[in-house]
């Protein structure tokens, strides 16, 4: 039996893991390792390649393919992770994103269907959720039925991932396979663990006094000695990159932001008082830089402020005494650690907009492609934020006067305004402020949630309530609850969080601009809408559900809330890998597209 002092540094050590990961960003651009003497833990590493991007005119159907009839294009086998028949993969125009698409046949038995049917999952999450197992599979429940079934998984999830050639793609799926398996792995044998990081990220100061050095004629020549070429050089590249915006993407008010957080972290450095003030003068001219217009001069003008710069640290280094032993190195690791939060935000520059605008329209292009429906169209379910989705894209096509390509759509859990509701999702909101989305610009929910996993299912069970948010009591075998848990999740840019908190808002979700209400323009759909809530949803209350329901046309929207007052009870997630999910919601889906599914 655990001893309480056992208990006590387990707690210590989930609460370090996540504590590490969210108070460093720049933990997630290496595959991290966190150990201890009982746990270990490997975070899915980041695939690393730079992309833009931006709205597409059209959209390219090209795709690589386990069943591809062109050999330069084939991927020769799925990753293990993948229990599908079939795993695609759809490129985006201008974007190196591959998406992956998960395949199920039809079953011969069944009776034939017309539409193919896409299932969309929610806000950082995978394919899993759909496929946990044989016996509690909603992707292979609705294929038995007669439906050839996909499930996409978005830019950043599962196994999508950034690649230009089919080897690419092929290699890359298996790395990311073999991660999900192996976090799964750890944390199923009780070594999850936070007392190492790799040798490459720079641990965070665990004390913030400067380090000095009695003077010493041995060392004398040591701490004088600067590596001025190589500091300015850095420098002069991030000014370079804040002047073009990170090439659009940063705002003005953002780069301001990031300018300042730099500058700050630089100053902090210097105890003189007269060198704050020469500082605060270099502070100024490089931000009138950063805000005019680029020329052939600027570059130049930036390397001159950041020598100034670097002088102004190395005075300060040689000002004081006994002298400052490790200022250039401290400054070296703030240039470093701001680069890498540069880096994320380039990285994981998406939002809710990039989901609906260009990877759900290119996956349902090479869907209908594919499966040649005789009407064009596709039937879809979304989960949680896939049913956001599928009522943003009814609303946007009904304000332009477009059809939507979709026959019918189930949503699951999802609504546009939350406000009627009491969703714990509002813990989400402190994350609304532009300046902290810019310091942390991703939420690594899959490893927070593999971190804080074992805490809540071991003795003392001191973090058992995160279960239910996803999961009713008894609703879920714990096998499931843990590859859910385990193998779901993902890292979320924060800007897609930032985006979705709008739902929080009197007017509902809105677009990236600001401008565009999604709840406005839903009435003007003419797709039947089956609405599915849970009774014990803490994520999209009935409430919330019910909210968004009303703004569809009445004659063309159902409702269900599932769950009775002596049980079962339905969370999140049960309405898709709950115990009574199987006899109880997917019939009633079933009986609603059936309806539906005519041409």
């Amino acid at each position: 039996m655990a001893t309480t002092s056992t208990i006590q540094s387990d707690i210590r050590s989930a609460l370090q893991a996540t504590n590490l990961i969210i108070s460093n960003p720049s933990l997630i651009l290496s595959r991290v390792t966190f150990s201890s003497a009982r746990w270990s833990f490997s975070p899915r590493p980041l695939l690393s390649s730079h992309y833009r991007i931006s709205t597409p005119v059209s959209f390219r159907a090209r795709a690589f393919s386990t069943e591809s009839t062109e050999p330069v294009i084939k991927v020769p086998d799925k990753p293990p992770i993948c229990t599908a028949d079939e795993l695609h993969y759809v490129s985006v125009s201008k974007s190196d994103w591959r998406l992956a698409l998960w395949r199920y046949h039809p079953s011969p038995q069944a009776p034939p269907r017309n539409h193919p049917l896409l299932l969309l999952s929610g806000v950082g999450t995978n394919a899993v959720g759909y496929d946990l197992s044989p016996g509690s599979s909603f992707a292979r429940y609705m294929s038995g039925q007669g439906f050839e079934t996909w499930i996409l998984e978005v830019r950043g999830a599962g196994l999508s991932i950034q690649g230009s050639t089919p080897k690419d793609v092929h290699q890359s799926a298996h790395e990311v396979s073999e991660e999900m398996e192996a976090v799964a792995k750890s944390v199923t044998n009780g070594t999850l663990s936070v007392d190492q990081q790799p040798s490459n990220v720079p641990s965070p100061p665990s004390d913030s006094r400067v380090s000095f050095v009695e003077e010493d004629s041995h060392l004398a020549g040591i701490v004088s000695v600067w590596d001025e070429s190589k500091l300015v050089t850095k420098l002069t590249e991030i000014f370079m990159r804040l002047s073009e915006r990170l090439s659009g993407f940063l705002s003005e008010s953002e780069l301001k932001i990031m300018f300042a957080e730099l500058v700050d972290q630089i100053s902090k450095l210097l105890v003189d008082s007269q060198l704050s003030e020469r500082m605060n003068e270099i502070r100024g001219k490089l931000l009138s830089l950063l805000e005019a217009r680029q020329n052939s001069a600027i570059a130049g003008q930036f390397r001159d402020l950041s020598q100034g710069l670097v002088n102004v640290i190395e005075e300060g280094q040689k000002s004081v005494s006994p002298q400052l032993f490790d200022l250039q190195e401290r400054l070296s690791s703030i240039i470093e650690d701001f680069q890498k939060q540069l880096d994320l935000i380039v990285k994981y520059d998406w939002d809710f907009d990039n989901y609906l605008e260009e990877d759900v329209p290119a996956a349902m292009e090479y869907i209908r492609a594919l499966t040649k429906p005789k009407d064009g169209k596709l039937l879809a379910i979304g989960h949680s934020m896939g049913g956001i989705l599928l009522y943003a894209m009814l609303s946007r096509c009904g304000w332009d006067g477009r059809d939507s390509g979709l026959a019918a759509i189930v949503t699951l859990a999802s609504s546009l305004d939350y406000t009627p509701s009491n969703s714990r999702l509002k813990l989400l909101l402190p994350l609304a402020d532009p300046a902290q989305a810019l310091n942390v610009p991703v939420v690594p929910l899959g490893a927070m949630l593999s971190a804080a996993y074992p805490l809540s299912t071991r003795p003392p069970y001191v973090l058992s309530w995160l279960n239910d948010f996803i999961s009713a009591r008894d609703m879920m075998h714990p096998e499931l609850l843990e590859k859910l848990v385990l193998n779901n999740f993902c890292t979320i840019p924060a800007k897609l969080i930032l985006q979705l908190t709008t739902a929080f808002q009197k007017s509902g979700l809105c677009d990236r601009s600001g401008k565009f209400f999604y709840k406005d323009h839903l009435h003007k759909s003419n797709v039947p809408v089956l609405a599915i809530a849970g009774d014990q949803d803490l994520i999209c209350p009935p409430e919330a559900v019910e909210e968004t329901v009303r703004l569809i046309p009445e004659h063309l929207a159902s409702y269900k809330v599932f769950g009775e007052p002596g049980g079962p009870h339905y969370a999140h997630y049960d309405l898709v890998g709950g115990r009574k999910a199987v006899e109880q919601v997917y019939p009633c889906i079933i009986e609603f597209l059936s309806r539906c599914d005519l041409t």
